[in-house]
């Protein structure tokens, strides 16, 4: 968490975005520098038409250097969106939203991921190449806005697009920082105005002016089942980035110590926002007992009394078993205290032990408890984690030394990622190969989205001319 003096200068950046909000709220334009942020969804909308026709007919040169210029924003801004982010929504832990933030501006593909694909014969050269739609539309979350919003802004800028953004009214201070950031970057650099749009007050009323507005040609939504299914169901093409609820499983040939660390570091980070994060931990019972000595080793607490399990159940949980927003995202200390209990600010996770129906396995918390269940041996481990899934498709974790049973599990569960013998932030290229994005399409198949996801193809045809074969 930011110090005392940290939390005054994060409180001033947040006042001053809130008091630009209300100056756009008031004249339909911010009155001190490139801002992108206006009052009516239309008009966002209408201002990311024209900058589009800007941005096409920009050379890819001049798009990378845009792109440098954001990824260089992001660089030097990633403490305050993160103190920002924490301080708004009250979720994550702000050293980890800055690895996220300098994920994204490393790791987010650019130009280079736009290929180009020819064939030449004895009846010319056809070209297939990929082309912008036009408009995008993307809906972003509360659980990692900036990140969402910068890598969005990146993949869909490079491929020739501008974008508008419509983020979640629980981060819409910090959203919307971030959208004025890369406006300045881009206009910095020598792009257009308003490649980057989005409107002051967020809402489910300016959703769906984006979502019907005949200018937006794709939607591109990142959150929970219910903003996935209202973009599916626009009548529009549409990219669904859905929710997860990640299993690892541990069975009896692993370095448990190795998993006992990376399970502590991937399900812990950012307090478990992230969806890729281990949600529930499924061990065979034969090491089951070394996994947990080894989980505690790594800064996580137990919770062995049953009652005191209940009780952090009725609290964390809704009346219908479903994650309390007011936790969600919150240290483990805040969480226990909440029952009583009181351990060292830097706790990173809490354990316990729980049976296969309990609620903390069967829903995606996004809080750091992590629910054990053990199991007599790996087939149960397999069978079970495909089922705790849910079908999302999202993201699974092993850990084995046995290819054959991690071949078996990544066959069974078809996760759009599937990490082996790593912490689960890997499988966005945190300490694995591989790119990084914060919209990861399991619901509609597009998998770890990137430039070459926001473009349609187009193919030339040049008959009977250019083949020099």
């Amino acid at each position: 968490m930011a110090t005392s003096a940290g939390t005054l200068d994060i409180t001033e950046v947040v006042r001053q975005v809130m008091a630009r909000l209300k100056e756009v709220e008031r004249s339909g334009r911010p009155g001190t520098g490139p801002c992108g942020v206006y009052a009516s969804m239309e008009e966002a909308i209408q201002r990311a038409e024209a900058a589009q026709k800007k941005v096409a007919r920009m050379t890819l040169e001049e798009r990378e250097k845009c792109i440098a210029a954001i990824r260089a924003t992001l660089r030097a801004h990633a403490r305050e969106l993160s103190e920002m982010a924490v301080q708004e929504t009250g979720m994550g832990r702000v050293e980890d939203k800055i690895i996220k933030n300098n994920l994204v501006a490393d790791k987010t593909p650019g130009t280079e991921d736009l290929i180009t694909e020819a064939w030449s014969g004895d009846r010319g050269l056809t070209l297939v190449e990929m082309s912008p739609f036009g408009v995008i539309g993307a809906i972003t979350p509360s659980t990692n806005p900036t990140e969402t919003v910068f890598c969005n802004a990146i993949g869909m800028f490079a491929a020739g697009n501008s974008v508008v953004f419509s983020p979640h009214p629980g981060a819409k201070a910090v959203s919307l920082r971030a959208v004025e950031l890369i406006n300045q970057a881009i206009q910095e650099a020598g792009g257009p105005e308003d490649a980057v749009t989005s409107v002051a007050e967020p809402s489910i009323e300016a959703a769906q002016v984006l979502f019907k507005h005949p200018a937006v040609r794709l939607l591109v939504a990142t959150g929970g089942p219910g903003v996935v299914h209202a973009a599916l169901t626009s009548g529009k093409k549409a990219i669904g980035a859905g929710a997860g609820n990640p299993p690892v499983v541990v069975d009896e040939t692993a370095d448990i110590e190795k998993a006992g660390h990376d399970i502590i570091a991937g399900g812990t980070f950012d307090n478990n926002l992230p969806c890729i994060a281990e949600k529930e931990i499924i061990a065979v019972e034969s090491v089951a007992d070394y996994l947990l000595f080894n989980l505690l080793k790594n800064g996580a607490v137990q919770l062995k009394d049953r009652r005191d399990i209940d009780r952090l159940a009725e609290v964390v949980l809704t009346p219908e078993g479903k994650p309390s927003r007011k936790f969600i995202g919150r240290d483990a200390a805040v969480l226990l205290k909440a029952i009583g209990k009181e351990v060292p600010p830097e706790t990173r996770g809490i354990v316990v032990e729980v049976e296969k129906e309990h609620p903390f396995v069967q829903e995606e918390l996004m809080m750091p408890i992590l629910p054990l269940v053990r199991v007599r041996n790996v087939d149960e481990a397999i069978e079970f984690a495909v089922e705790v899934e849910h079908g999302n498709r999202h993201t699974a974790i092993m850990h084995s030394k046995n290819v054959d049973n991690m071949t078996r599990l990544a066959r069974e569960i078809q996760t759009t990622i599937f990490v082996k013998n790593g912490p689960s932030y890997a499988g966005i290229g945190v300490g694995g190969e591989g790119f990084a994005t914060f919209t990861i399409a399991g619901p509609t198949g597009e998998g770890l989205t990137s430039a070459r996801t926001f473009t349609r193809k187009r193919r030339c045809v040049l008959v009977d001319a250019f083949s020099i074969r």
